[in-house]
């Protein structure tokens, strides 16, 4: 699954920055997303994702979950999953 579209179902409010111009790949995408109160921002490139404020990423949906809500592999899951996704 797309990164963008896992962020869309989680977050409380995402938005793609249209200015972005990526530098290594044309594929990926800056957005700016809220979780919770908390403020991303974060680049994507297909399944992969790279929050730039705390310098750590991953791939899929499950470690992109449990990044934005700070929870386990179980918590991720479950968020995922009453998401419908």
């Amino acid at each position: 699954m797309a990164a963008s579209r896992a962020l869309a179902a989680l977050a409380d409010h995402a938005k793609k920055d249209v200015s972005f111009v990526p530098v290594k790949d044309a594929r990926t995408e800056r957005w700016h997303a809220t979780v919770r109160g908390r403020e991303f921002e974060l680049l994507l490139t297909g399944t992969k994702f790279f929050d730039t404020r705390a310098e750590k990423g991953g791939g899929g949906a499950v470690d992109l979950a449990s990044h934005l809500f700070g929870t386990d592999f179980r918590g991720a899951v479950a968020y995922l999953r009453q998401k419908g996704l």
